[in-house]
């Protein structure tokens, strides 16, 4: 990153056009991964609250079709939400 040589405040450094896209860009890319996580995290807490019925060693077949549906229900529900705003954006 490109710092200007002259600031405005001690401490409060400027930074050029390039350096604020590209931390514009890396704080974009993070924002996704937080949110990104938060979905994993709320999805598994959901799919692991309507499937396991019973916590021991091993989770039992029901279990384990139940848990990939789950998942799978919010994968497509997540990509069709991704495709309609996408949708509604390029009008």
């Amino acid at each position: 990153m490109f710092i200007k040589s002259r600031s405005t405040k001690p401490g409060n450094p400027e930074f050029d056009e390039a350096s604020q896209k590209e931390l514009a860009k890396f704080l974009e890319g993070e924002n996704a991964k937080m949110r990104l996580q938060q979905s994993i995290h709320t999805f598994t807490d959901l799919c692991w609250d309507k499937c396991i019925t019973k916590v021991s060693n091993k989770i039992d077949r029901g279990e384990e079709t139940c848990l990939v549906n789950c998942v799978e229900r919010f994968l497509d529900t997540s990509l069709f939400i991704v495709k309609r705003l996408e949708e509604i954006r390029n009008r």
